[in-house]
């Protein structure tokens, strides 16, 4: 049984970082991370980034789907917000053997805050 939590935790974060695989949601993510906690108005997001509204619409939508960012509804606005805790939880994935079994990434060499 843990042998298959383990098969959907990978296929879940790997749907996950296939979300993040364009520059433009990555743009999007960073922007966010920025702007943590209070996140954006989608409107601000756009004229940050450039990003006409349709095709924002379409990046928010694929991220929110993967649980990568939040929605909240402020009357006719729509904020959005970064999901910390999913990208903590990818981080700690992708980290998690090389950190203590082999040591092949230096933990330390990796955080710059």
């Amino acid at each position: 049984m843990a042998a298959k939590a383990k098969d959907a935790d990978i296929a879940r974060f790997a749907d996950m970082l296939a979300a993040l695989g364009t520059e433009t949601r990555l743009r999007i993510v960073q922007l966010l991370l920025k702007a943590h906690p209070e996140g954006m108005v989608v409107g601000e997001i756009g004229v940050e980034l450039g990003i006409p509204a349709s095709t924002l619409s379409h990046h928010l939508e694929k991220l929110k789907n993967e649980g990568l960012v939040g929605c909240q509804r402020e009357s006719t606005f729509l904020r959005y917000t970064a999901n910390t805790e999913a990208l903590q939880e990818i981080l700690s994935f992708l980290f998690a053997e090389c950190c203590t079994r082999n040591k092949a990434i230096n933990p330390k060499a990796v955080v710059c805050c």
